[in-house]
């Protein structure tokens, strides 16, 4: 990898609560030399786990349907700042890089048949 490259990328979580999908996934991403990875719908309670060359970040998922995640490789960890979970729907983690401060949204938006509070109310939470 090329010296101060970094390599982001999002993936849909698909349930990391079966047994062995973390370390599964830690292996692709691995394979896809990717540094920083926003998950969704990963299903997990609210912590930090060691999955291989990865520390993965979890905010919790009271409805147990979405959940928003990141893995971060370890030799990028010196960099996060901060991780926060806003809700099921949102989270963002704070990166410091060089010669500036690199924020990263992870965000699943409510489809279009979903009802007009739950839309309302994550656009609120997004501003």
């Amino acid at each position: 990898m090329e010296k101060g490259r970094n390599r982001f990328r999002a993936q849909n979580g698909m349930s990391l609560c079966r047994p062995g999908s973390l370390s599964t996934v830690a292996r692709e991403l691995l394979r896809y030399k990717s540094d920083l990875v926003g998950v969704g719908e990963v299903r997990w309670d609210k912590g930090t786990l060691i999955a291989g060359d990865y520390i993965f970040f979890c905010g919790e998922d009271e409805n147990n349907q979405l959940g928003r995640g990141f893995f971060v490789h370890h030799r990028k960890i010196s960099a996060v700042a901060r991780v926060e979970f806003v809700s099921d729907r949102m989270s963002y983690i704070v990166l410091r890089g060089r010669w500036c401060i690199i924020v990263v949204l992870n965000v699943h938006a409510p489809s279009e048949e979903k009802r007009d509070n739950t839309k309302d109310r994550f656009y609120e939470e997004l501003e």
